[in-house]
């Protein structure tokens, strides 16, 4: 038993040093590539097996006969492990390679497409991560173009919106100060229109700015949607008259909600203007509001006639009218940007989609605690 204990000490002590001196080199060779790290670990590996051989035939406790076979398969087990070690180190090597070339790819804005043939567990979930990460850059791309889009239009259609009233305002200030105005007073009327729609769009420019700076600061307080849309009627319903359009608000249940009451009086004023600048002549605008899975579900039907199908995913972005709104009182295309905005402040979310005969805008709140 003492001797047994003395063979494994002699063969720890051996193997031992052969294992300091390998890490060494590792330290020595970490920036190189992973071939050599693996030539290395199978070198110490046989090194640590002879040198503990060695170290137990120097404390005499083999002959010089069964030295000689130890060292013998030892060296014969060095090869074939230093063989093993260089294939699998090139084997990586060329899977890594594939990868970093295939990395590069979605990084100059391509697509991220994984190399055939079988890799490591490693290598294949390093794959899959960059699979998604593509996925996302392309998403996010996507979206940056798209905002880039809506901000040129934006640009053009401010532009245009600006420069109409604007040249009137001018022609009838001349009017009024060269005296050849024929009815001053419907020129100061007219004045005082446009002042007041200028007005407007810059408000909806500055509530905009304030929502993407992300400074939109809200004072909730506990509302009935009762309250809130039977205000909003009535402020909308001259202008529903002017148009002739009938506002309907019957389906509206008295559920309380926590949001900002002003705030939540613009997204309803922006979604009924909306509906009723759609809705022809002798139509119905109908405003509903319920409890659902979700939490508070506020619709607003129109009578437009329905969105194309390809314009219902940019209905909220900024400065989007569609291709008949061009000219006022469409508007800058400001109002169901601000109304997304305000609500996704509220932690809510704003959609829209086709309905028999026009479309329905709705907006889910988070129901009120209580």
């Amino acid at each position: 038993m003492r001797d047994t204990l003395l063979i494994a000490l002699f063969a720890f002590l051996g193997a031992a040093a052969a294992g300091l001196l390998g890490a060494c080199v590792l330290l020595l060779i970490r920036r190189r590539s992973l071939t050599a790290h693996l030539a290395v670990v199978s070198g110490v590996a046989v090194s640590a097996m002879l040198a503990g051989t060695l170290a137990v035939a120097q404390a005499m406790f083999l002959s010089a006969h069964d030295l000689t076979v130890v060292t013998t398969v030892v060296a014969m087990a060095a090869v074939v492990s230093t063989v093993t070690a260089l294939l699998l180190g090139r084997w990586v090597v060329a899977r890594s390679r594939d990868l970093a070339l295939a990395a590069r790819s979605f990084g100059d804005g391509g697509a991220f497409a994984a190399p055939d043939g079988p890799s490591t567990a490693e290598l294949a979930a390093l794959s899959r991560e960059l699979e998604a990460t593509s996925v996302k850059l392309a998403e996010s791309r996507d979206r940056e173009r798209a905002l880039e889009s809506s901000r040129r239009e934006l640009v053009a259609w401010i532009s245009h919106d600006l420069r109409t009233p604007l040249a009137g305002l001018r022609a009838m200030a001349e009017a009024l100060e060269d005296g050849v105005a024929a009815e001053p007073d419907r020129y100061l009327r007219q004045i005082r229109t446009e002042v007041e729609r200028l007005n407007d769009m810059v408000g909806d420019l500055f509530e905009l700015s304030r929502i993407h700076a992300g400074a939109l600061t809200l004072s909730l307080s506990r509302i009935s949607l009762y309250d809130l849309i039977g205000d909003a009627l009535a402020g909308a319903d001259p202008l529903a008259r002017e148009h002739g359009v009938r506002l309907v608000g019957d389906r509206v249940e008295p559920v309380p909600v926590e949001v900002d009451g002003r705030e939540m009086s613009r997204v309803l004023g922006n979604l009924l203007v909306n509906a009723i600048r759609r809705t022809p002549a002798d139509g119905t605008v109908a405003v509903t509001a319920q409890r659902s899975a979700q939490g508070v579900v506020l619709s607003v039907t129109d009578g437009c006639g329905g969105i194309p199908d390809e314009d219902l995913p940019r209905v909220f972005d900024t400065g989007w009218r569609g291709t008949h709104a061009r000219t006022p009182p469409a508007g800058a295309g400001l109002g169901l940007a601000i109304v997304r905005g305000i609500v996704e402040a509220h932690r809510g979310s704003a959609t829209v989609r086709n309905v028999t005969g026009g479309c329905r805008f709705e907006v889910t709140l988070p129901a009120a605690q209580g």
